[in-house]
């Protein structure tokens, strides 16, 4: 996309939200949302239990189907896309509790998640050539588990089984990258770890994160989203979202 040089032009958004709503019998789980996210942003959406945050994430990658509104990434409209060819088109997300091959090894689980490895066909005719080991062998190292190849995922520890999920994600070079809730259950090492992997998986892509631990959103987020009741109460820099008066009174509230 050229960008025509009309004195300095703000980037595109990545991910477009615009106006959207959804309905489970007339109960309105995301009412009216807008939101952009900026190319190698890390954004981070926060609320009360109920807010409305992983039902956002169900509707862009399309698990879930609006009733009213528009999702575009990259200027693609996603709604109405089934959700294989939305992560195709370049998005990929994590969910809460990790799905990974526990009797694989972390290389095996790695290697799955190669584009060449991932239909049934390309499965059976896979082969392990040099550019798989050599994107296996670079995502092991981003996530932490570079000595730990060769181990069965099974053996993992909690956090190393989240990071894993991330790499798996990763295999597939997504540009926009969404974590529900990644330092659940972490330890405090692991969640340090976990933030510098994130702040370094935005070099080059968007990251939209989900999480609860405040401690751990001021390490990473560029901005952040607050939600309430499925609409969007506050936004901007962490500390003014801190600071801002409705925001503490959902928070303290509940």
């Amino acid at each position: 996309m050229s960008h025509q040089a009309i004195g300095v032009e703000m980037p595109k958004p990545v991910l477009l939200v615009e106006d959207l709503t959804v309905s489970f019998d007339g109960f309105k789980a995301v009412n009216n949302l807008t939101m952009y996210i900026d190319p190698n942003e890390v954004r981070v959406v926060i609320g009360p239990n109920g807010a409305g945050k992983t039902t956002v994430l169900d509707l862009i990658c399309g698990k879930t189907r609006a009733t009213s509104g528009k999702i575009q990434f990259k200027g693609k409209e996603l709604m109405g896309m089934s959700e294989h060819a939305i992560v195709h088109a370049g998005v990929g997300r994590k969910f809460q509790t990790p799905s990974i091959y526990e009797n694989l090894t972390v290389f095996e689980n790695l290697e799955m998640s190669f584009p060449r490895g991932r239909s049934v066909f390309g499965a059976l005719f896979f082969k392990r050539t040099p550019d798989v080991i050599d994107r296996v062998k670079a995502i092991a190292a981003e996530i932490f588990l570079t000595d730990m190849l060769d181990q069965t995922a099974d053996l993992l520890s909690h956090g190393q089984k989240q990071w894993l999920e991330i790499g798996m994600l990763l295999m597939q070079d997504p540009e926009l990258v969404m974590l529900d809730e990644p330092v659940a259950g972490m330890s405090v090492s692991e969640r340090e770890k976990t933030a510098l992997l994130i702040r370094k998986i935005c070099e080059g892509r968007s990251v939209l994160v989900i999480e609860h631990d405040m401690e751990f959103v001021k390490t990473i987020a560029d901005k952040v989203t607050v939600l309430h009741q499925g609409q969007i109460l506050a936004e901007g820099k962490m500390e003014d979202v801190q600071s801002n008066p409705k925001v503490i009174e959902v928070y303290l509230g509940h």
